[in-house]
């Protein structure tokens, strides 16, 4: 036939098809036929139809009445790429055993890599909910079986043909301690760029233009971990205070891309424009993290929408209580994934490899990690699915991220995730915050957290980067608003202000929010120098938040998880602000020094062992006097400390095996409200020392060169780090 396909033959609607891969595959069928198999995992199903829709939105329904393994398949001859389709389930329906199954409702394809269309905007439909929402006994509406048709109301999966060939990319693979990472939101950072497009802001295509690129290059970061980016739902309540979901919490679809995020078009394109930001991205050395959600959906509980997996099989994918009308939730958000049964695994193990295999992803920070370790009740470091991802030639070589908590009993775990893992590290973040408006009892934490949290993680061949340091990520104040409010403002959530967390560990400098005090906005600058100093000289992998190096305001909001308007976005004018263009520039010199100087980013911890037999050791404290710290000063309040990194015979070697040696520094952090006088160490720290950075000056420039004896007295000013070098 010279390569031409064949006319679809009269043959049935539906071929048997096969039962793997599941979802929707575009492919040649038998006989050089090309359509699509679809495959969907439905075990307790009585029957199970897959529903076709043209551009007018009209519905065609075709059984599938093939079943494999619990699993219902057929091949559909001319189904090409850019169908839209769903699924309607048939089965029992019967809330108090937990079976929800309703075939009224039109359900989104677990599997389906790319979706169309959106909820509409006033609110969800009541037709989208398996039950009657508005039954009058609300007691016992979710056992109503609600018979009105959800299929104009819902979104659509899409057909796609994926044949990229990857061959022409390059991922970076930076090592774990060389990795500087950069918490942004895909519509969000670029929506106000200036450089960038009109039409290609807030979208992948904004993301992958040079202009958003080129900041991201010349800041020095290594790493993007952009927030959710699985197609999402917006929650009912939001959309009927004409607030949407922002962050992107609340998934539905594990394999596409947000369509929302696309500029080139939502029946597929989104696709291929995600790839070709991962492409861009790559070729400028940056890694792409993605924050993933699955923990939970976005079906919510008993009283939320069907729009998927409850439609599908409810017992088999969520974990219910013994009364199985109701959703265990670990979550806070109404449900939990049950990701101990094998099929709710493979749609997990599934999603990932597929991200990473075909969409190019460099690793994943797990969204209530806690929630997915979790055997039949308990955390377990033993769980299904640490020990799957341990062992998957795939998954277990790419970046894992562990946000270490869920909301259940037991869910507290910074520091016991295994190997392979690194974890948020929000003991990190509570110290310095502590610190720096000098609320610590005295400074053992903070001593366990710049040097890389060994008390947590040196255990079971972990290293220092296990912990990822931050002190703002997107849930809670931007670095800004740390400085600025000692409350939150979160009236603009609609809220009453109740949503939030309101351990802040916030100070704001002597004025709560926006001020014309020239007194206090320099003081918050300092801090903000003084934080992200901290930050980037700490031994871990840095996080930083998109905006917090040009001094992003959200006015005092710490739970923007809904506001995807000017509090959300980055605000690109500050780079024409002198005092915020000197924060940018102070931050990119500090990840630069990173970059150069492997003691300040160690492969090992810190042995506190003599090197050399005058004595001098890899890592050593100081008191403001210039003696070595004693058991009694790290029991007694201070708002002093030197800490001092030996450059000399690093743990490790290089690429060449190499012995690895570096400079030496003494970094002098000072939370003090004055001035005060820090003895430098002699020998054998060292002979002199100069100045690298002090965060007094709002100009760094005027910081290098300057160079001191060891022995004297110098002054460190109020609330500053000073960095020296041994010269």
């Amino acid at each position: 036939m010279n390569g031409a396909r064949r006319a679809v033959p009269p043959v049935p609607a539906v071929w048997p098809g096969t039962p793997t891969p599941l979802g929707a595959r575009f492919r040649t069928g038998p006989d050089g036929v090309a359509g699509t198999n679809f495959a969907l995992w439905a075990a307790g199903a009585e029957a199970v139809r897959v529903c076709l829709f043209d551009e007018g939105g009209r519905e065609t329904q075709l059984p599938l009445t093939e079943l494999t393994h619990e699993i219902w398949h057929g091949f559909v001859p001319g189904v090409m790429p850019g169908q839209r389709y769903g699924y309607r389930v048939d089965g029992r329906w019967d809330p108090w055993t937990g079976a929800r199954w309703n075939p009224a409702k039109l359900l989104l394809d677990p599997y389906a890599r790319a979706v169309d269309g959106e909820f509409a905007s006033s609110g969800l439909s009541p037709q989208v909910y398996g039950h009657v929402r508005d039954w009058p006994d609300q007691s016992v509406a979710d056992t109503v079986r609600d018979e009105r048709d959800s299929a104009p109301y819902v979104p659509k999966g899409v057909v796609v043909h994926d044949d990229d060939d990857w061959s022409d990319d390059r991922r970076p693979k930076t090592p774990w301690a060389d990795s500087v990472i950069y918490e942004l939101h895909v519509r969000g950072f670029t929506r106000l760029h200036p450089g960038v497009p009109e039409e290609l802001r807030g979208t992948y295509a904004g993301l992958a233009h040079p202009a958003a690129i080129d900041h991201l290059v010349r800041l020095g970061v290594t790493a993007v971990e952009l927030l959710p980016v699985h197609q999402f739902a917006h929650e009912d309540h939001l959309l009927r205070r004409g607030l949407r979901n922002y962050w992107g919490y609340n998934s539905i679809g594990y394999f596409a891309p947000h369509a929302a995020y696309a500029a080139s078009g939502t029946t597929g394109q989104q696709v291929g424009e995600f790839k070709r930001m991962v492409r861009a991205l790559h070729a400028a050395g940056i890694e792409v993290i993605l924050d993933v959600v699955y923990n939970h959906t976005a079906e919510a509980g008993e009283l939320g929408p069907t729009l998927s997996l409850k439609g599908i099989d409810n017992r088999g994918y969520y974990r219910l209580q013994d009364d199985a009308r109701r959703y265990a939730d670990y979550t806070g958000c109404g449900n939990t994934l049950h990701v101990v049964r094998p099929q709710v695994l493979r749609l997990i193990t599934d999603s990932l490899r597929y991200w990473v295999t075909e969409m190019g992803v460099d690793g994943f920070r797990f969204d209530l990690a806690a929630a997915l370790a979790r055997s039949m009740h308990d955390v377990d470091m033993l769980s299904p699915f640490l020990a799957v991802i341990a062992q998957d030639p795939v998954l277990r070589r790419v970046k894992l991220i562990a946000e270490p908590w869920d909301i259940g009993s037991g869910g507290y775990q910074v520091g016991a995730f295994p190997p392979l893992w690194t974890e948020w590290n929000d003991r990190y973040r509570n110290a310095v915050r502590d610190f720096w408006r000098h609320a610590l009892p005295d400074v053992r934490e903070m001593g366990y957290r710049l040097s890389g949290s060994s008390d947590l993680y040196a255990w079971g061949g972990r290293r220092p980067y296990a912990s990822v340091n931050f002190v703002t990520a997107h849930d809670g104040f931007t670095l800004r608003d740390l400085v600025s409010y000692e409350s939150k403002h979160n009236e603009a959530n609609g809220e009453d202000n109740r949503d939030g967390t309101d351990d802040n560990r916030s100070w704001n400098c002597g004025a709560e929010g926006e001020t014309d005090d020239e007194g206090v906005r320099a003081l918050r600058r300092r801090q903000l120098r003084n934080l992200l100093t901290t930050l980037l000289l700490s031994t871990g992998v840095p996080m930083l938040v998109a905006g917090d190096e040009l001094g992003r305001t959200q006015r005092g909001n710490n739970n923007a998880y809904c506001q995807d308007n000017e509090i959300g976005w980055l605000d690109w004018s500050l780079l024409e602000q002198p005092g915020w263009r000197a924060l940018f520039d102070l931050t990119s010199r500090l990840i630069a020094l990173r970059h150069r100087h492997p003691v300040l980013r160690r492969r090992a911890f810190f042995s506190g062992r003599a090197q050399t037999a005058d004595g001098l050791r890899d890592l050593a404290w100081f008191t403001a006097r210039g003696a070595e710290m004693t058991e009694g000063d790290w029991y007694a309040p201070a708002a002093t400390l030197g800490m001092y990194l030996s450059g000399r015979d690093i743990p490790g070697r290089d690429e060449r095996g190499a012995p690895v040696v570096d400079d030496s520094f003494l970094a002098v952090l000072h939370a003090g409200e004055g001035p005060t006088g820090f003895v430098l160490p002699g020998p054998p720290w060292a002979q002199r020392y100069e100045v690298v950075v002090d965060t007094s000056l709002e100009e760094q420039e005027r910081a290098p060169g300057t160079v001191h004896r060891a022995g004297a007295e110098i002054t460190v000013p109020a609330r500053a780090v000073l960095l020296l070098r041994v010269v």
